[in-house]
């Protein structure tokens, strides 16, 4: 465990599942497909909400490899099973900036996630709250103008593919949809 301060732009990307043998090692459930960014920094910041786990604490990761659809890693002052188990179910972080460089018409989701959505007649559709991985493609999660917490029904779901999504601009913080305001789910 470290004394360093928690990263201004901390982005969760993992979960800790449990020990992994009986030295102190790890399993982590990595949010994204590419867990890169877990790899790009020596320090992972670590937040539980259960009695005896870390509260926002940086670790040093001193190991770390693949292991079948996660991974697997040791860090700094947890040295048997006993330790690791207690960090069962915590959130791990890291900073945004070690993120590696995305490509083209790449983005995190983190990203995207708060940008306002708009039709090509500069209709306001909504904020993006979430994403679905479909598979073949993602899907935007956006709630209506105005609702923070919007039920299924009130949500509009737009796939993120080129024949809806027709620009997305990071630094004016909106996305622009080939997609009409009266395109409801029919009850």
């Amino acid at each position: 465990m470290q004394a360093t301060a928690w990263p201004e732009d901390a982005v969760e990307v993992g979960r800790i599942l449990g020990a992994f043998g009986v030295k102190g090692w790890i399993k982590v459930q990595p949010f994204s497909f590419d867990a890169s960014a877990l790899g790009a920094t020596k320090t992972w910041w670590l937040s539980g909400d259960r009695p005896g786990q870390p509260s926002r604490q940086a670790f040093k990761v001193v190991a770390l490899r693949d292991h079948g659809e996660g991974l697997v890693a040791q860090l700094e002052g947890v040295n048997d099973r006993d330790a690791a188990d207690k960090l069962k179910g915590v959130l791990l972080a890291v900073p945004r900036s070690v993120f590696p460089k995305t490509q083209g018409e790449e983005y995190y989701w983190v990203d995207l996630i708060g940008l306002s959505v708009v039709n090509v007649n500069g209709e306001a559709l909504g904020t993006v709250i979430d994403l679905i991985d479909t598979g073949p493609h993602s899907v935007f999660r956006i709630a209506p103008p105005g609702i923070d917490k919007p039920t299924p029904k009130q949500e509009r779901l737009i796939p993120f593919v080129s024949a809806y999504v027709q620009s997305v601009d990071l630094a004016a913080r909106q996305i622009r949809v080939d997609w009409s305001t009266d395109w409801e789910a029919e009850d």
